[in-house]
C-alpha cells in the first residue's frame, strides 16, 4: 500500500486466530501461536472480538503488540454487558474498565475504533444515546455505533453523532445494508456478505479511498469457517497499492 494510504486506511478481518483458515491463508504449518504475526504480514487492521464477552489480560494485550507492526491497528468490539445487557444505561464503570485494559495499545498509538454493536431488537432511543456518549466520551477512544434496528436512520441520531464526534458504522450482510453517513472525522465499515466479487472488491476499494480524504478508514470483512472474509480483506486491500 502507498505510504500516504497506510496511514489512513486500515483493513481487515473480524478476528484471526481460525485454524480452519489453512491453507488458504494461513500457512498449513504455521502454528497458531504465529497466526497473528503472519496475519499482520497480509492485512493491517484486525477487529478483535473477544472483548465483547471479556476483557484481554495484559499479557494477551502485550502479546498483540509484539506480534504487530507499528503501522498495525487494533479495534475492538464493546462488551456486551454495555450493548445488550445494560443497553447503554448505568454502564461507565464497564467503559472504563475496557480502557483500562486497552490503554497500552492506546499509548502505543495502536488503536483503531471501539464499536458498538447494538442488538436487533434495540429500537431508537436518541436520548439514551446521547445521555451515554456524554459521559463515555471522556474516556476518549475513538468510537463508532453499528445500529441494527431501522428507527436509528435519522437526523436526530445523526445530530447526536456528529456532535460527539462518533462514527456510523455502515455495515452490509445479504440481508442488510444501512446507511453510509459521514458522522465523525474517521469511517467504519463492517463487510459482512458471503462472498465479494473482484468487482465489488474495486468498489469497496474505491469507495474507501474516497472516504479516506475525510480521515482514517477501518474496515472489517466477516469471519467465517473458510478464509473467505480474509482473502476479500487482501484483495481490497492490494487494490489500494
Amino acid at each position: 500500500m502507498h505510504e500516504g494510504l497506510q496511514s489512513r486506511i486500515f483493513v481487515g478481518t473480524s478476528g484471526w486466530a481460525y485454524p480452519s483458515w489453512k491453507p488458504g491463508f494461513y500457512p498449513q504449518k504455521l502454528p497458531q501461536k504465529k497466526f497473528l504475526e503472519f496475519y499482520a504480514t497480509k492485512l493491517n487492521s484486525v477487529e478483535v472480538n473477544y472483548t465483547f464477552r471479556q476483557l484481554p489480560t495484559p499479557g494477551m494485550v502485550s502479546s498483540w503488540l509484539a506480534a504487530t507492526g507499528a503501522n498495525f491497528r487494533f479495534s475492538f468490539k464493546a462488551p456486551q454487558r454495555i450493548t445488550h445487557f445494560l443497553r447503554l444505561r448505568d454502564c461507565l464503570d464497564t467503559v472504563v474498565g475496557l480502557s483500562r485494559a486497552l490503554a497500552p495499545i492506546v499509548a502505543a498509538g495502536r488503536i483503531g475504533v471501539l464499536l458498538f454493536q447494538l442488538p436487533p431488537n434495540f429500537k431508537a432511543d436518541v436520548h439514551r444515546l446521547a445521555a451515554f456518549l456524554d459521559d463515555a466520551g471522556a474516556i476518549g477512544l475513538r468510537m463508532a455505533f453499528e445500529f441494527r434496528h431501522s428507527t436509528w436512520f435519522c437526523e436526530e441520531t445523526y445530530d447526536v453523532l456528529r456532535r460527539h464526534q462518533v462514527a456510523l458504522c455502515a455495515a452490509e450482510s445479504d440481508n442488510l445494508e444501512t446507511p453510509d453517513v459521514l458522522a465523525a472525522p474517521f469511517s467504519c465499515y463492517r463487510l459482512r456478505k458471503r462472498a465479494y466479487s473482484s468487482a465489488q472488491h474495486e468498489e469497496i476499494a474505491s469507495a474507501l479511498l474516497r472516504r479516506s480524504a475525510r480521515g482514517e478508514v477501518f474496515a472489517y470483512f466477516k469471519h467465517e469457517d473458510q478464509p473467505t472474509g480474509a482473502l476479500s480483506a487482501v484483495d481490497t486491500l492490494q487494490r489500494l497499492k
